[in-house]
């Protein structure tokens, strides 16, 4: 059981216990809060991807060239 399985009526069971909790002023302080978190957890995960196919593809550059060298 993930967090896909949620559905709508627990999606709206949670919106309202946090209503209840935060107050409806909070709310959208905490949305923008989460929103920028997430935004920057791709952005960082992204940068790592990016990262990690470019040293490898100069790593296999590399080892082409020096294959070539040999010959």
């Amino acid at each position: 059981m993930g967090i896909g399985s949620i559905g709508l009526p627990g999606l709206i069971l949670i919106v309202l216990v946090l209503l209840l909790v935060f107050g409806p002023s909070k709310l959208p302080e905490i949305g923008k809060a989460f929103g920028s978190s997430l935004k920057e957890f791709k952005k960082a995960t992204n940068d790592l991807m990016s990262d990690d196919s470019n040293s490898s593809n100069s790593s296999n550059s590399k080892e082409q060239n020096s294959d070539s060298n040999k010959q």
